[in-house]
């Protein structure tokens, strides 16, 4: 009776723990909660606790600006030592509560992802400017493409190619997120767009930190833009050797609703100054419902990641 009892409360912990990563979610993340409601039950639970790791990581570093970056270092140190403990074969004995815990054991989610993650938020602290697309492609690939190769765990797939795929995938996120977000990354002294791609189009800092939209500032982002659709389109291809049991059209709706902030962005003439972009429920809803009707061709390509023979994950060539 008395073990009954433990592990009906157990059970429970674990319930409320996943709610409580399911809550966290839906306050931060709304395109991809949306999105996560096409995926069976327990795989939208495990997508939610993953996230929500990532968001704490992102989180931290944010949080420079109101504490001292000892502080933020001893917060993502103290992070590290966690994700270490979740990873000894003993944890889930010990904390059996854990939703990170019992996502990342139960889809095996390899670690190194998560550190890939916390070195990527990490850069935040002290790169405050990308010389150069490639350098920004590895900060992508850090903080985005990672998240799309733990996502692919929990999604399951039928092929290691879905991870090439979720790599661009991410990085065709972030970059959206680098476009909607320049007014508010300026405000924390950060410009994430390639120097060589303001020099190329002859917009300055200086016109960007004034808020200026002109045609040179307009170029640089179509430019930008047709560089983020082309990952999109990229991505739509993996698609297919992902499990089908809604997890294709939970990837394919994510892509399409995130790619659509370009569309605003666009429709409001590149003004990311006034307002940040968005996109409605209303419209979510449509774009869903027509992944859920269209299914996306896939097929193979050369991309520009590899296998690292060493840790057994994908890096950027």
């Amino acid at each position: 009776m008395a073990n009954t009892i433990m592990n009906s409360t157990a059970e429970s912990l674990l319930e409320f723990d996943f709610e409580q990563c399911r809550l966290y979610t839906r306050h931060h993340a709304k395109s991809f909660y949306f999105s996560s409601f096409l995926l069976p039950a327990e795989k939208r639970a495990a997508a939610f606790a993953v996230y929500a790791f990532c968001r704490c990581a992102d989180d931290l570093v944010d949080a420079a600006g109101d504490s001292g970056l000892a502080s933020i270092h001893t917060n993502i140190d103290t992070l590290s030592a966690a994700l270490d403990a979740v990873y000894e074969p003993s944890f889930l004995a010990r904390h059996p509560r854990s939703a990170f815990g019992q996502t990342v054991q139960r889809y095996a989610i390899p670690k190194v992802y998560f550190n890939e993650l916390i070195a990527g938020v990490s850069m935040d602290l002290t790169t405050f400017q990308y010389e150069t697309y490639a350098e920004l492609e590895r900060y992508c690939y850090r903080v985005a493409s990672v998240v799309g190769l733990m996502m692919t765990r929990v999604f399951g797939s039928t092929d290691t190619a879905a991870l090439l795929y979720a790599a661009e995938l991410g990085t065709a996120m972030q970059l959206t997120n680098i476009l909607r977000d320049i007014r508010t990354d300026l405000d924390l002294s950060r410009i994430y767009l390639p120097q060589e791609d303001l020099l190329a189009f002859q917009y300055t800092e200086a016109e960007m930190k004034a808020h200026v939209i002109n045609d040179r500032f307009i170029a640089l982002m179509r430019f930008e833009i047709h560089r983020a659709r082309a990952l999109y389109a990229s991505a739509e291809r993996g698609i297919p050797y992902l499990t089908d049991d809604g997890s294709r059209t939970a990837a394919a709706a994510m892509g399409k609703i995130y790619s659509s902030i370009l569309d605003e962005i666009e429709k409001h003439h590149y003004d990311i100054f006034s307002e940040r972009r968005y996109v409605g429920t209303s419209r979510k809803i449509a774009l869903a419902a027509g992944c859920l009707l269209s299914p996306v061709q896939g097929g193979r390509r050369a991309l520009k990641y590899k296998r690292d023979q060493r840790s057994d994950i994908l890096v950027p060539l």
